[in-house]
């Protein structure tokens, strides 16, 4: 029999899992009407524990992943979830208990020694006819797109079998992606490898090289011409870890390191850039600048002055969370003819906020438009993003959406108006949890002017969970 879940801040209100998967064929427009040119699929993932805690280690991070799909076409929704079928979901389905603890550096209990720990929980990607669920210290598991149903691990035929990022990038142009992975020669290992797979999923590049040490490497950067690995100090100490320390932590003595290497060029002639202590969990997006002679490389980043959700190296701090010191939109500068290894850094807006996104379009080129889940409230725990931010990077205009009291936002999703429309010309998609009703509405923002509030919100039958990160697909 299952225990209740404990009084954790990371297991309450809208951070509790659903217990239940379900389908809704016919959803309800309660506001507006769905877009006629709006016709695909949202797909989006996040931790929904099947069991509670082992311990008092619980993290945000660990808990299983469910994928919940809200599909769009002629002017109707539906929508469906369903838990990763990884190897740990089903050994644990199978016991009918935890045997995977879901706090770093937690032990198994018995009965779970040797399951792969793979919680497939972070993001939600289609690429090369393949839906695919990713955590970033795994292989991808492939789902079917309608169903989503699991269909298992995804190695590429066999080619890759090391751990991935949750942020694979994909070319516009191409159709490649392109990805890494950290602790890439096992626990604790400074080395990160380095893919690209073309748009038929075929992996036609794999390298590896060794970062300046060992962290938690969650995002990266990619231009047209440019690879860009942050390594920021939220460091994996194999020694502090033995000694009872913990798994990940902040220590800003090591000090930052950007790593940028030509997509075409060797990993042994990654450059590394040198900056303050900080730490960025997502980019929004970058690209190469060819001006006057000189060539540059632009990043524009969420930024934080620590790690959130990670103590210090020693331990202490420990209850950290995305509120008590929020993002920060930055623009980095790299000059790659320079001698220098800094780099410059500008403020692009004084609102805080997480989960960047853009026209994917537009990804790794010169850009415009941004959009962010915001704070326009005062920060309070357990109550993530309450606004929903467009800003225009060359104006620095920014146009805001709050939903109201006691609802909540998540990672806005840009969807074009069409395949040859203008950068930035579509709507925003996104879930808004509302804790009065203690449910979870699907939205559709124009972005012509995203305060006007939205064209269409959706009900959903369930509550969608605080999660990480969704994309679209385009109906067939």
């Amino acid at each position: 029999m299952s225990k209740p879940f404990p009084d954790n801040p990371l297991l309450r209100a809208n951070f509790a899992p659903v217990m239940a998967e379900c389908e809704a064929p016919d959803l309800v427009v309660v506001e507006g009407e769905l877009p006629a040119a709006l016709n695909g699929t949202l797909y989006r993932n996040g931790p929904n524990p099947m069991f509670p805690p082992l311990g008092s280690k619980h993290h945000w991070f660990l808990g299983e992943g469910m994928v919940h799909a809200i599909h769009v076409e002629n002017g109707r929704a539906s929508y469906r979830n369903r838990w990763v079928r990884t190897e740990q979901y089903v050994a644990q389905r199978k016991a009918g208990r935890r045997l995977i603890g879901t706090g770093f550096g937690e032990a198994a209990a018995p009965g779970g020694e040797g399951i792969r720990n793979n919680v497939a929980n972070t993001n939600i990607v289609w690429h090369g006819g393949k839906l695919l669920a990713l955590d970033e210290g795994n292989s991808p598991v492939a789902m079917d797109g309608d169903t989503l149903e699991t269909r298992g691990t995804w190695t590429f035929e066999g080619k890759y079998q090391g751990p991935m990022t949750a942020h694979p990038k994909i070319d516009p142009k191409t159709g490649e992606m392109l990805f890494f992975g950290y602790m890439a020669a096992g626990p604790g290992s400074p080395d990160i490898s380095y893919q690209v797979v073309d748009a038929s999923g075929r992996l036609t590049r794999s390298d590896m090289f060794k970062a300046p040490y060992a962290s938690m490497v969650h995002d990266f950067i990619t231009t047209d011409e440019h690879v860009i690995f942050p390594i920021f100090p939220a460091t994996i100490d194999v020694e502090r870890i033995m000694k009872g320390g913990p798994v990940i932590a902040w220590d800003p003595s090591v000090g930052t390191r950007i790593g940028i290497m030509a997509r075409d060029a060797s990993v042994d002639t990654i450059r590394w850039f040198e900056g303050d202590p900080c730490y960025v969990y997502h980019p929004m997006n970058a690209y190469t600048q060819r001006e006057g002679g000189k060539t540059r490389v632009i990043a524009d980043v969420m930024k934080y002055v620590r790690v959130p959700l990670f103590p210090d190296a020693d331990g202490s701090k420990a209850d950290l969370t995305l509120a008590d010191a929020p993002s920060m939109l930055v623009r980095w500068t790299f000059d790659l003819d320079g001698n220098s290894n800094s780099y410059r850094e500008e403020p692009l807006t004084d609102m805080g906020g997480e989960f960047p996104r853009l026209d994917e379009r537009f990804a790794g080129l010169s850009y415009r438009h941004g959009f962010y889940a915001g704070n326009r409230r005062p920060p309070a725990p357990g109550k993530p993003f309450d606004t929903l931010v467009h800003i225009d990077l060359v104006t620095g205009q920014r146009r805001e959406w709050e939903p109201g009291a006691g609802k909540y936002v998540m990672e806005p999703v840009f969807v074009p108006r069409s395949a040859v429309a203008p950068e930035g010309d579509g709507w925003l998609v996104t879930l808004v949890y509302d804790e009065a009703r203690n449910l979870s509405d699907f939205v559709v923002l124009d972005t012509g002017d995203i305060a006007k509030g939205p064209v269409a919100r959706v009900e959903l039958p369930a509550r969608v969970p605080f999660g990480f990160h969704g994309n679209w697909r385009n109906a067939a």
